[in-house]
């Protein structure tokens, strides 16, 4: 069985994210980038199921800009077989949505007939989750998300989901769309040896063009600005004055 992976280049998840001043978006000039964490997670559980025998190839995908050859080189370290990059922007600040990336991914799903497909539940930079849902929409196929854990049995996926009231098991028909929680797994840091072996495996680059998909923006960003500074709290010397402030200040009793 085949699996497909998508990742996204973000920001990296240390780094304290800046607005430009005129407010234009986030300030990219001299960040570090790198894998979304959640795609990461994706990448490892693939890489684990190809471990135990359940798949046989692993295929990473990314849509943005050509510096995600570096996500994706990322990818074939920890351990996937093959990449593929589709260049879809030539500007670093601008971000493909999720319906144009969905569309791509199907395209590729029908190109590639993977037996399942995981991806992250969501990118930290825009914080949509919506890319999977939607890819399983244009697909037709079952859909588990936010998967805390992940089992195939014979031609079905059982998913452990983590939902508000707790922990929810489904149970879908591959293929299917699988997308990963923060517990799912930990992810395994790729060694010299596996970066250096990841160099030399293929790494396709393509257009949106080759796939006749429209990836022009439907939405407009009309600002950005940072949340507000939060601000200090006081001391109370009792629990009197405590009810008292939270009914009289805050309002919430």
């Amino acid at each position: 069985m085949k699996v497909l992976v998508p990742v996204k280049r973000v920001i990296d998840y240390n780094v304290k994210v800046r607005v430009k001043a005129d407010g234009s978006g986030v300030d990219l000039a001299n960040v570090k980038m790198s894998m979304n964490p959640f795609d990461e997670i994706a990448v490892e559980e693939a890489i684990r199921l190809k471990e135990k025998g359940v798949a046989t190839e692993v295929v990473a995908v990314s849509i943005g800009v050509k510096q995600a050859q570096e996500t994706l080189r990322t990818a074939l370290a920890m351990g996937a077989d093959r990449a593929i990059l589709i260049e879809a922007a030539e500007d670093v600040t601008q971000d493909i949505e999720p319906l144009a990336v969905a569309k791509l991914l199907k395209a590729v799903v029908e190109e590639e007939q993977p037996g399942l497909v995981i991806a992250g539940k969501q990118a930290i930079d825009n914080d949509m989750n919506a890319t999977g849902q939607m890819l399983a929409a244009l697909l037709g196929w079952p859909q588990a998300t936010f998967a805390s854990e992940l089992k195939i049995e014979g031609d079905h996926a059982v998913v452990t989901r983590e939902v508000d009231g707790g922990l929810q098991t489904v149970k879908v028909k591959l293929p299917a769309i699988v997308t990963a929680d923060l517990r799912l797994n930990e992810p395994r840091y790729a060694s010299l040896p596996n970066i250096m072996k990841a160099k030399k495996k293929p790494l396709e680059v393509k257009t949106p063009a080759d796939y006749g998909v429209d990836v022009s923006p439907r939405l407009t960003v009309v600002s950005t600005s940072e949340p507000p500074a939060r601000k200090a709290g006081v001391k109370v010397a009792d629990v009197a004055e405590l009810v008292s402030k939270l009914k009289n200040e805050a309002g919430v009793l």
